[in-house]
């Protein structure tokens, strides 16, 4: 079982070959979707110069030389190649598929990747900014997992340094009790400002702060304590909020900055004796090729501040020399804000210079875009404050219960299905964008029925789970044969034949949004064949299996692919 597009450009390259020599074997074909075919290669346009050729007289030596096995080319325009499947190819492939207990999905992965992804602050609640870095590095998890990757997760948690000396204070001040309660609840942020408030006004506890960091870093028992306390009860809200989201981040893949407190003195060592690292003006720093600042002098990388501090840079490279020889990573992936890019591609300069990252071992910023409020900015409340997650995802499955009121569910039920719309249709609108791009939350454009949303391929789903209930038929009885007869028919099996390489082409390029466009056209193809191809009421019982057999393999593609975005399709909407 081979993607379409992969069977044509092999079989174009061995024409290639065929007709003008060996060296043009490894050529990309350029092979696209056409309106006129199947798909349509042009790669006689852009090889026409090199071979001093018009490009259609390219176009037609490449035709003649081509395998047509169950395909016809026809050459049009300046060059361009048109390649149409047999119909009997097509329906042979699709049955192959529903055969497949993995629905004809590579299973060729052999590397471990490591996935750096959410990475909240201990010391406060999780914001909006959060959601984009945990739901595209989730999905990037299960990719990687459903290609046959080891995959390794890691939560880079903001649970170490100075911000802890006044929060262990403030925790005092306030009792250990309710303190933790409101840290379980969700109520940092406030309590962090409460803390910086004193921090700023009152000397007193100024100083015992600034005393307690020395005792964290130290090992003070007492002090070790009560910051065990204050990370266990955050971690219980940011449990919450996976459990909401239905994220598959657990305690077991917490690796936070306190985990490479011990490491950081060696690093600077290594580093050090390496040469890679050198003294200036007080500081260890590393000087990555290529990076000036506005005096065009070489920008450094600061990996012990000249006090002996160390900084954010000191953890990421003890990170990727841990990742590397500890995990044994093949590809590492940062899940992370864009603004963060110098940073990153400073560190990993600075990794490859000690011979951390190479050729065969990997490092990736996977940059996330900015959420923005209808007004263009940045999505904040009214009065400037980020907005907290919960309240948002609460706030979407309440308008989801809205948009299915007048259904007739109990109430029960109703809300059950509200929780999955509502998740699902904030999943999607993220996921669904470029993840380096910028995007509108906007909950009506979210939560619409109709449209490339998240409600949208739900109910697709649900609409052919309908299909099989009312027949009273178990999906998974169905083995056909499919044959394709209607052109929906014809187009919905093509369709179906692309989601091994839309899955593949997430966990290579780490685009999740491929997978969204590739599920939305299948959601859209499916429509078009129902509306058109009567199913439990075709003419005679071989199309009834047939499109029977097509139905069950939408709905196992549309359940998988929804799966690998983290969202739950609901029995009916």
């Amino acid at each position: 079982m081979t993607d379409p597009q992969l069977v044509l450009a092999e079989r174009v390259q061995q024409a290639l070959a065929a007709a003008f020599g060996q060296e043009y074997a490894t050529e990309d074909p350029l092979i696209r979707p056409s309106q006129f075919a199947d798909y349509q290669a042009n790669v006689a346009l852009s090889l026409a110069k090199r071979l001093r050729r018009a490009p259609r007289e390219v176009a037609q030596a490449v035709a003649g030389a081509l395998d047509t096995t169950d395909l016809t080319v026809e050459v049009s325009g300046p060059g361009f190649l048109n390649l149409t499947f047999g119909d009997t190819w097509i329906a042979r492939q699709a049955q192959l598929r529903l055969e497949d207990e993995h629905l004809g999905l590579p299973q060729h992965g052999t590397h471990t990747v490591v996935i750096d992804y959410s990475a909240p602050n201990a010391a406060k609640e999780m914001h909006v900014g959060h959601l984009r870095t945990t739901i595209v590095g989730d999905t990037l998890a299960r990719a990687h997992e459903r290609v046959g990757n080891r995959v390794i997760r890691q939560n880079h948690l903001g649970d170490w340094g100075t911000p802890f000396g006044m929060l262990i204070e403030h925790l005092l001040d306030t009792g250990e009790e309710e303190a933790l309660g409101r840290l379980a609840a969700g109520d940092g942020n406030a309590f962090y400002q409460e803390a910086r408030h004193k921090f700023d006004t009152d000397p007193g506890f100024e100083e015992r702060a600034r005393r307690r960091v020395p005792l964290l870093q130290g090992g003070d028992p007492d002090t070790l304590r009560l910051w065990h306390e204050f990370i266990e009860y955050t971690k219980r809200y940011f449990n919450h909020v996976y459990a909401m989201l239905g994220v598959t981040l657990t305690d077991d893949d917490i690796a936070g900055e306190s985990m490479y407190n011990p490491m950081l003195a060696d690093v600077c060592e290594e580093l050090e004796h390496a040469g890679v690292a050198q003294l200036s003006e007080g500081a260890l720093c590393v000087f990555p090729p290529g990076f000036t600042g506005r005096d065009d002098q070489p920008l450094p990388l600061i990996i012990r501040k000249s006090d002996g501090g160390y900084g954010y840079a000191t953890t990421d490279l003890a990170a990727i020399r841990y990742r590397v020889r500890d995990l044994k990573a093949d590809r590492i992936l940062y899940v992370v804000g864009a603004t963060q890019a110098l940073h990153f591609q400073m560190v990993f300069a600075g990794a490859r210079m000690a011979g951390w990252l190479h050729d065969d071992i990997r490092a990736e910023h996977v940059q996330i875009g900015s959420v923005l409020g209808s007004d263009g900015k940045m999505f904040k409340t009214r009065s400037g404050a980020s907005i907290k997650l919960t309240e948002l995802l609460e706030e979407a499955v309440v308008r989801a219960e809205a948009v299915i009121a007048d259904r007739g569910y109990d109430p029960s039920v109703r809300r059950q299905i509200a929780r999955q719309v509502g998740m699902g249709a904030v999943k999607y609108a993220d996921l669904s964008v470029s993840h380096d791009s910028e995007y509108v939350f906007d909950f009506d454009r979210m939560l619409a029925l109709t449209g490339n949303t998240g409600p949208y391929l739900q109910y697709a789903t649900a609409r052919i789970r309908s299909i099989f209930r009312t027949g009273s038929i178990d999906p998974a009885s169905v083995t056909g044969p499919i044959v394709l007869g209607h052109p929906a028919e014809r187009a919905l099996a093509l369709q179906l034949l692309g989601f091994g390489a839309a899955v593949d082409a997430v966990a290579a390029l780490s685009e999740p949004h491929r997978l969204c466009a590739y599920l939305f056209d299948l959601a859209q193809a499916f429509t078009t064949f129902y509306e058109g191809c009567p199913v439990l009421k075709a003419e005679d019982d071989e199309v009834r299996r047939s499109r029977l057999a097509l139905s069950a393999l939408t709905l196992r593609v549309l359940l998988q692919g929804l799966d690998l975005l983290g969202i739950e399709v609901p029995e009916r909407m």
